[in-house]
């Protein structure tokens, strides 16, 4: 039989649902139980892909190519389980199936309105995970916060799934406690306006996950018991960690696992965490630094910096670092700047790495190009992703295979030597402005040139990665580029695109047409950033 449990924010967004819903579900699957977890958008976007990462943070694709919310990942990197399209659920995805329902008569004539039916196909796709992966529990998390407009009718669907079933049904209010500076108190009144507003949607929460920047005394848990109905034992304590991974062990001294197994009629278990437990020690004992510069463009937000425009190439670097004792210190570059002021690509020199990551536009292209000449120039090891890998070969051709008019048809709509082409299927789409969900998304295989970089690498000789992208190496000029040095290390067999390419002579030269970065996990990392560590080292 499976449970469901709905996790819901309070106060402010941007507190860690995202991570509490992967801490929780790893207590949980270290007990023993099949877990998985479910995002619930409140966007009216069909799909995360047509969202700007600067302002909504990293676009996450799943194996069979969903693009998602970055949260997705998160529970992918803890569970260490593979998260497919059902689990992934919009507003716009919900209207559009019960649109469609409507038009193909499957309402029998009945008429269709927005209470039930839009939280009845909440409730069935919720379902439909559950079975697709036959797990004993169902995470959902409800994006946004409480109160807010967007999100209503999903906390609707998890009111009428708990009226229909009651013991298999929990709620989990994750809500921020703050402490003003001026005042030095931790103030709990913001989280109380929180569960009443919860409350009037006719859900109370079962436990609340207390997040502030210290751990909760008792004078506050006790507070938060008595004016929010919820017994002492029921606020847990989450506390701002330096590692996001030390969370689950946070939350297993408060016995949340069994707290949660208690509520729904379940007999208490030990949790497996040892192998966890090793990563955080590990974490904890990393001291030597390694320096990586990641030159990109979606991290400029103000006066700000938004990391989770590439959250995962992060996680990444990190999984990677901690694998060999190695405290990662990651530096934003930015394109731009090496665009107005060229001279400043000097300042590679510093880092013992370097990183170019995916994107779209022109925007700071030229910029991430001399980054990437600098690199090849100077022997600093470099890692390309994506646009990173199309980048490098525009570099390439203008620089070493004299292509003087190399560019890629992206930037360049009358391109005399695209080195960089669309794919043949997506110029129609491009012609009718059909962009959304229309790339090469999702897992692809790739057989791997022996005695490689790459192959040393992943040991081994065909290989499945994930892909968002529309324009591809185009094969006319490959000849010409593997003439001057160029590897193509990395090929799709079924259409004979280039997916990896390598330099020779140099210490660490490579760069993916995909994204590694989506299958890197905690206690498994990926074996290019591996690679690529090992040498920054």
């Amino acid at each position: 039989m499976t449970r469901y449990i709905f996790v819901a924010g309070g106060v402010m967004s941007g507190i860690g649902k995202g991570i509490g819903v992967a801490s929780i579900g790893k207590i949980l699957k270290s007990k023993g139980f099949k877990v998985t977890a479910v995002k619930i958008d409140p966007y009216v976007n069909v799909d995360a892909g047509t969202m700007n990462p600067i302002e909504h943070g990293e676009v996450f694709v799943t194996n069979d190519g969903v693009e998602c919310d970055q949260d997705v990942g998160n529970y992918e990197r803890f569970l260490d389980e593979d998260i497919f399209t059902e689990n992934y659920i919009t507003t716009g995805r919900v209207y559009q199936a019960v649109i469609n329902r409507e038009r193909n008569l499957e309402y029998d004539g009945k008429c269709v309105e927005v209470v039930p039916d839009i939280p009845n196909e909440v409730i069935s796709r919720i379902k439909k995970s559950a079975r697709k992966t036959k797990a004993d529990f169902v995470l959902i998390e409800i994006g946004g916060t409480v109160g807010e407009y967007q999100n209503m009718l999903f906390l609707e669907a998890a009111r009428m799934m708990r009226l229909v079933n009651p013991k298999n049904v929990l709620f989990i209010l994750v809500s921020y406690l703050p402490v003003p500076k001026k005042i030095g108190e931790m103030k709990t009144k913001p989280t109380q306006y929180a569960v009443r507003t919860l409350n009037s949607t006719g859900i109370q929460p079962d436990l609340i996950l207390a997040r502030a920047s210290v751990p909760l005394d008792k004078i506050r848990k006790k507070k938060i018991s008595t004016f929010c109905n919820i017994a002492l034992d029921d606020v847990i304590s989450a506390p701002d960690v330096e590692s996001i991974y030390q969370i689950p062990l946070n939350f297993e001294k408060e016995n949340l696992g069994n707290r949660i197994l208690k509520k729904l009629g379940m007999n208490s278990r030990k949790g497996d965490l040892s192998n966890w437990r090793k990563l955080v020690n590990n974490i904890e004992k990393s001291k030597k630094p390694v320096r990586i510069g990641i030159v990109g463009k979606y991290f400029e937000t103000g006066k700000f910096t938004l990391m989770d425009s590439y959250i995962s190439i992060i996680e990444a670097v990190k999984h990677a670092a901690f694998s060999f004792k190695r405290k990662p210190e990651i530096s934003w570059l930015s394109a731009k700047k090496y665009e107005k002021n060229p001279s400043f690509v000097k300042e590679l020199k510093k880092y013992d790495g370097i990183i170019v990551p995916g994107g779209f536009g022109n925007r700071g292209v030229e910029g991430k190009i001399r980054a990437i000449k600098f690199c090849r120039e100077n022997k600093i090891p470099f890692l390309g992703l994506c646009l990173g890998m199309q980048l490098a070969i525009v570099e390439f051709a203008r620089n070493v295979c004299r292509i003087k008019e190399a560019c890629s048809a992206e930037f360049k709509k009358k391109c005399k030597e695209p080195v960089i082409d669309v794919m043949m299927e997506q110029k129609a789409l491009i012609k009718e402005k059909r962009y959304g969900g229309t790339m090469r998304l999702g897992a692809y295989n790739c057989k791997l040139k022996p005695k490689t970089i790459s192959a040393r690498a992943y040991k081994s000789k065909l290989i499945s990665e994930r892909h968002r992208h529309r324009y591809e190496l185009n094969n006319a000029f490959r000849e010409k580029l593997k003439e001057k040095g160029m590897v193509m290390a990395g090929i799709n067999p079924k259409r004979d695109l280039v997916e990896i390419i390598e330099l020779k002579d140099h210490p660490f030269f490579v760069a993916t047409q995909f994204h590694p970065e989506f299958k890197s996990r905690p206690l498994n990392p990926h074996p290019l950033f591996k690679e690529f560590i090992k040498k920054c080292m």
